[in-house]
């Protein structure tokens, strides 16, 4: 049965509960223990696939087809363990399963309450898969003191009163601001947010304090004496140039350690470290450096493009080079000629996206890429637009285009290369879908799998015919236009199982230009860098050598 550790939040968000938390699961993998990873958000969203980039940043898939939380990308980075939906869950799902419950009468007419109802609700899902691994690391979103929060809160409470004594842990995630003017780090934030911890009945046995200067041991003792908590469990987190710097640094500070302590785990497993020796030897030691371009349109917010942006970090780790990531605003380039921007380049990636803005200033960047021969990697989106780039300048469609912005005009201004996706075929199942569904949860998402035409370029990167990634789109390129594109360069290289979605296309005759429908970013990691990544960074690292 598993052992559960509760991740919290104090003082301010943003803090990293949810690199502490997979930094955490990574150093317990290393002492030989398996982990899973689970994020509870307070927001009433059922899940984060209908909100903006913008605020929320990207939304993480999993194989199953969930759409959750970036912090997901962060636990599967660190330990290389696939999220299901289990491992994510929001209040607004909470309360969706409470009150389908209550409309099927499973309550027998009880009276609906957050305690015990909705508090259940929250522990039946915590204890899912409890009986497969050794470690449950559950961080809670949000921080403490949140009106939203306080179901949550409660319901790992009771919890951890229902489990054996020693079966649960909680750790608190607070901030050490420092005061210039007086020139000291202030403990009196973390005191506070303990005590409001306490306050509904949560004490905490290790305390991870971000500051930006060192702590001194005077100060840790006073928060261990205030905070009730023994000192070797007050643990400093500073600032990284690199977030895969963090398993190696909590455990130097003794992360976990302390963890092991809690639950009297004596003697510890000793750890093996080598994984993280070796990745942070890749990141500090690299051999030059590869600038990309990534056009697309929620460029002012990096999270946006989470993944991508690690994805690509790993590609540089594989090739012992610095991918040195430069967004740009695909709208940039529907006032601008594209060459001046994108010529000091090595690469350009487009990634995915929803809607038209800025989708004619990514065209304009796949044009680019094809006709001056730089290497280009196309996502989702960015994919569709190298097509309908190729069936406007070169396959005689001059009017070719999505329907999805079709939709978005309210009229037919396009020839749609790209169309919506009415059925596909998931598993023995036939899924269907109209124009008109519910937005939330209804695309193409989670893994599938994909046929490689052998000799092709991707066959050779993949070295395999047969893959399977994840999805999360609802346009897809219309097959109909395969025969005239190929005839044009344009090799349709990856198809679905029946042949009728095109997966992957490649221009046969560019050093390196690839569109994908699915998302490779979401399954790469650090230690596994994802081979279209890999191959991708090393093109950029060849164009490097020759401007």
């Amino acid at each position: 049965m598993a052992r559960f550790v509760f991740i919290t939040g104090g003082v301010v968000s943003s803090l990293g509960k949810g690199l502490a938390s997979a930094a955490l699961g990574a150093l317990l993998q290393a002492r030989g223990f398996s982990v899973r990873l689970r994020k509870l958000d307070p927001y009433l969203n059922v899940d984060p696939g209908t909100m903006s980039p913008f605020e929320h940043g990207e939304v993480f898939v999993t194989d199953d087809g969930a759409e959750t939380d970036l912090d997901l990308g962060h636990y599967e980075r660190f330990t290389g363990v696939a999220a299901r939906k289990t491992d994510s869950v929001s209040s607004g799902r909470i309360y969706s399963n409470v009150l389908e419950k209550e409309r099927r009468g499973d309550y027998l007419g009880k009276t609906i309450q957050v305690i015990p109802h909705v508090t259940n609700e929250i522990k039946e899902w915590i204890s899912i898969g409890e009986d497969e691994v050794d470690f449950m690391l559950c961080e809670i979103g949000g921080t403490v003191g949140d009106i939203e929060g306080l179901p949550f809160f409660e319901a790992i409470r009771q919890f951890s009163q229902d489990k054996p004594r020693g079966q649960c842990c909680f750790m608190h995630l607070t901030l050490l601001p420092y005061l210039a003017a007086s020139s000291e780090l202030k403990t009196k934030p973390t005191q506070h947010s303990v005590k409001e911890l306490r306050s509904i009945g949560l004490q905490p046995d290790i305390l991870v304090c971000r500051s930006e200067h060192q702590i001194p041991e005077k100060e840790r003792a006073k928060i261990a004496l205030f905070c009730n908590v023994r000192p070797d469990a007050v643990i400093p987190a500073y600032d990284l140039k690199s977030i895969y710097e963090a398993p190696m640094a909590y455990h130097k500070v003794g992360l976990d350690q302390a963890v092991l302590d809690a639950f009297g785990i004596s003697p510890a497993p000793r750890p093996n470290l080598d994984r993280w020796v070796d990745v942070e030897d890749r990141i500090h030691n690299a051999e030059g450096e590869v600038r990309v371009a990534i056009v697309g349109k929620y460029t002012q917010l990096e999270d946006a493009y989470k993944s991508i942006a690690e994805a690509l970090t790993h590609g540089g780790m594989a090739n012992r080079v610095r991918v040195k990531s430069e967004w740009i605003d695909a709208e940039i380039f529907e006032r601008e000629d594209a060459a001046p921007l994108l010529e000091p380049y090595h690469a350009i990636l487009v990634p995915g996206g929803f809607g038209e803005r800025g989708t004619e200033g990514k065209i304009k960047a796949a044009e680019f890429a094809r006709t001056h021969k730089v290497p280009y990697l196309g996502i989702c989106l960015g994919m569709q637009m190298a097509v309908i780039e190729a069936a406007r300048n070169l396959g005689g469609m001059t009017d070719a285009g999505s329907e999805e912005f079709d939709h978005e005009a309210g009229g037919k201004r396009f020839t749609p290369v790209v169309y919506h996706l009415k059925e596909w075929v998931q598993g023995n199942h036939k899924i269907e879908r109209n124009v008109g569904d519910d937005k939330g949860g209804t695309m193409r998402l989670g893994a599938y799998n994909a046929n490689l035409t052998a000799g092709t370029r991707v066959a050779e990167i993949y070295g395999n015919t047969a893959i399977d990634e994840r999805h999360r789109h609802r346009y897809e390129v219309d097959i109909k236009y395969r025969k005239a594109l190929e005839e044009q360069g344009l090799k349709f290289s990856g198809m679905s199982p029946d042949g009728k979605l095109p997966e992957i296309v490649e221009w046969t005759d560019h050093p390196w230009f690839i569109g994908v429908q699915f998302h490779p970013e979401l399954k790469s990691k650090p230690f596994a860098p994802h081979p279209l990544f890999a191959d991708f960074v090393r093109a950029a690292k060849e164009m490097s050598r020759l401007v």
